[in-house]
């Protein structure tokens, strides 16, 4: 059998070959055929889900919850103790110090993450700025987002957590963070096509063996992947709580 694995495309670029590597182990022990799909951005991503019915989806919270209440995807698992938090940042040496200080018709830098804007949207309520109040500043990555900033292109801009911090020292030393969330239940999601059927047992029990008393081996994987810790399983119900919160968010 062979099957797609779409990764969303929000990841460091350091992580990109963990992906593959943690295709092949995988195949091995699930005794599947895996094709990578490694969209470069949001746009290309959803031409592959409209274009065909892809079997895997690594999923952002808000990509996910529409995977599952629209397309019938189920939760497989998640990373385990990785929520997806926002990090609010302007250059070193900009006036702001929090985010109430941030003015009207300010200009905001963000990629097309729709989970980031989302929860930077309600970091940024203290501030009492709408996005009609705000000047967004598109970027194509976090890198690019940083760039904005020192560039004074940008007066602050939205990252995702993991990616702030990863950005090298140096960068993140022209940098201030503002703010950062501690959602802690919003996350990535591995989803899967109910159309794999009995495959999916099979693809829950080796992703949750990763990095366990029987593989040590894995661990080298699991850092290519930047999730040291491994998969957890995820029942519907904490995808349905999941899909809640983010509703919430949208009220």
């Amino acid at each position: 059998m062979s099957c797609t694995f779409l990764v969303a495309p929000d990841f460091a670029p350091e992580y990109f070959g963990g992906w593959y590597l943690l295709s092949t182990v995988l195949q091995r022990r699930a005794g599947i055929g895996l094709r990578l799909l490694m969209p470069a951005d949001a746009a290309e991503q959803r031409q592959l889900l409209d274009d065909s019915v892809v079997d895997l989806v690594y999923a952002s919270p808000f990509d996910a919850s529409a995977l599952i209440r629209d397309r019938g995807y189920l939760p497989l698992v998640r990373p385990r103790g990785r929520a997806d938090e926002v990090v609010i940042a302007t250059a070193a040496e900009a006036p702001a110090r929090c985010v109430e200080d941030l003015p009207y018709g300010c200009r905001i830098a963000l990629t097309a993450n729709h989970d980031v804007r989302l929860i930077g949207l309600r970091l940024l309520e203290p501030a009492d700025l709408e996005p009609e109040r705000i000047a967004w500043r598109p970027a194509s990555s976090y890198a690019a987002v940083a760039r904005l900033l020192l560039e004074g292109e940008a007066d602050a801009g939205l990252f995702l957590a993991t990616a702030y911090h990863g950005l090298s020292r140096l960068t993140r030393a022209r940098l201030r963070p503002l703010v950062e969330s501690a959602l802690c239940d919003i996350g990535h999601v591995l989803l899967a096509h109910p159309r794999l059927g009995p495959q999916l047992p099979v693809l829950r029990d080796a992703l949750l063996a990763l990095g366990d008393a029987a593989h040590r081996d894995d661990q080298a994987v699991l850092d290519a992947l930047g999730l040291e810790q491994g998969f957890e399983a995820m029942a519907t119900e904490d995808a349905e709580f999941m899909i809640d919160l983010i509703d919430t968010l949208l009220d």
